[in-house]
C-alpha cells in the first residue's frame, strides 16, 4: 500500500512541480510578502482536493477525467469545465515546452533545438502511457525534491532570519485559494485517469497527505528565500537562478538539469491528460494523437515563458475557484446523499 501510495504521490508532485513552480516564478506570482498563512492554507486545501479527486476516480474506476467532473459539477457544468481543462492542458503544456527550451539555453542549446528535443522525449513517454508517466515521476521526483529542498534550506539558513515570518501580519492569505485552484485542473485531468490503477483506499491517503506536506514545506522555504533575493528576481527569467548566485557553478548546472526534468514531467502529465481525454473522442493511436497535439502546441511556445505565466496563471486560478469550492464541499454532499 505504501509503495503504491508513494507512486501516486510522486505523480501528484510531478504534475504540480512544473516550469512555473520549480523555477520559482509561480511562487513569486502568487505569494511573496505576508504569505506564511497562505502557504499553510494551501497545504490543507491541496490535501483535501487530492483526496477527493482520487477517491472519486477509485470509486468509479475511471480512465479519463470526464466522469470525475460530472460527479463534482453535474452534467451541465462539467461540459464547460471539460472545455476549460482541455484549453488549460493545451496552453500549460505549451508553457512547459517553452520553459524547457528556456532552461536548456543555460547549456548553450538554441531555444528551438531544446523544444524539438523535449517534444521527442514527450512523444516517447506518451507512447508508454500511464506506466511510463508513473515510472519517470518515481525516478526523477525524489531526486528533484531532495535537491531543491537542499538548495532552499541551505540558502534559507544562510540568508534568512529564523523569525523572518511574521505570523501576525498575513494579509495575503486569500492567495491560498487562487494557488490551489490553479493547480487543481491538472490534478483533475491526470488523477482522473488513474482510477483503474488504484488498488486500495490507503494509497489515496499516502498520496494526498504526503504530496501536500512536501509541497507545503518546499513552498514555504522557497517563498521566504525569494523574499531575500527580491531585488534580483526581475533580472532573471527563472528566479531560482537568483538564489543560486551564491552557490558553486556545478550546483547551478545540476539544478538547471533538475529544473528541466521538473518541466518535462509536468509537460508529460499535461500531454497524458489530453491524450487520455481525446482517445474517447478521436479514434487515433496514442502516439499519433500525441504527435498531433505537440505540433499544434508549437506556436504557443513562441510567446515566452515568463509572459505566459504572468498572464495565464492568474486567469486560470480565478476560473477554477468554483471548481475548488465544489471539490471541497463534495465530501459533505456525499455524506448527505448517503445518509
Amino acid at each position: 500500500m505504501i509503495v503504491d501510495g508513494l507512486k501516486w504521490m510522486f505523480l501528484i508532485i510531478g504534475t504540480t512541480i512544473g516550469a512555473g513552480y520549480a523555477s520559482g516564478r509561480e511562487i513569486w506570482q502568487f505569494f511573496g510578502y505576508e504569505s506564511g498563512l497562505a502557504i499553510v492554507l494551501f497545504t490543507i486545501l491541496f490535501v483535501i482536493s487530492c483526496h477527493v479527486v482520487l477517491s472519486i476516480s477509485y470509486r468509479h474506476q475511471t480512465s479519463d477525467y470526464a466522469e470525475v467532473l460530472v460527479e463534482i459539477l453535474g452534467p451541465r457544468l462539467s461540459k464547460g469545465y471539460d472545455a476549460i481543462i482541455i484549453f488549460y492542458l493545451f496552453t500549460m503544456t505549451g508553457v512547459m515546452i517553452a520553459g524547457g527550451g528556456a532552461a536548456l539555453e543555460y547549456f548553450q542549446i538554441p531555444f528551438m533545438g531544446g523544444i524539438v528535443f523535449m517534444c521527442t522525449l514527450l512523444l516517447i513517454i506518451a507512447i508508454r502511457g500511464i506506466n511510463g508517466l508513473t515510472s519517470i515521476n518515481s525516478l526523477l521526483m525524489p531526486v528533484l525534491i531532495i535537491s531543491l529542498a537542499f538548495v532552499l534550506f541551505s540558502f534559507y539558513t544562510l540568508h534568512v532570519d529564523a523569525d523572518a515570518v511574521n505570523w501576525q501580519n498575513q494579509r495575503n492569505w486569500p492567495a491560498a485559494f487562487m494557488f490551489t485552484s490553479l493547480n487543481l485542473l491538472p490534478l483533475v485531468a491526470v488523477l482522473g485517469a488513474t482510477g483503474r490503477k488504484i488498488k486500495r483506499p490507503g494509497e489515496i491517503w499516502v498520496a494526498s497527505v504526503g504530496s501536500g506536506l512536501i509541497l507545503g514545506t518546499v513552498s514555504l522555504l522557497y517563498n521566504e528565500s525569494l523574499l531575500v533575493a527580491a531585488e534580483d528576481i526581475m533580472l532573471y527569467e527563472i528566479p531560482l537562478f537568483a538564489l543560486l548566485e551564491s552557490f558553486p557553478r556545478h550546483m547551478t548546472t545540476f539544478m538547471a538539469v533538475l529544473l528541466w526534468t521538473a518541466i518535462f514531467t509536468t509537460a508529460a502529465s499535461g500531454l497524458f491528460g489530453l491524450t487520455s481525454r481525446f482517445r474517447s473522442i478521436i479514434a487515433l493511436p496514442p502516439w499519433s494523437l500525441a504527435l498531433l497535439l505537440l505540433c499544434l502546441m508549437l506556436p504557443v511556445t513562441q510567446f515566452g515563458f515568463s509572459s505566459l505565466i504572468a498572464f495565464l496563471y492568474p486567469l486560470y486560478g480565478f476560473l477554477n475557484l468554483y471548481l475548488l469550492i465544489m471539490v471541497l464541499i463534495h465530501p459533505l454532499y456525499l455524506r448527505k446523499k448517503n445518509s
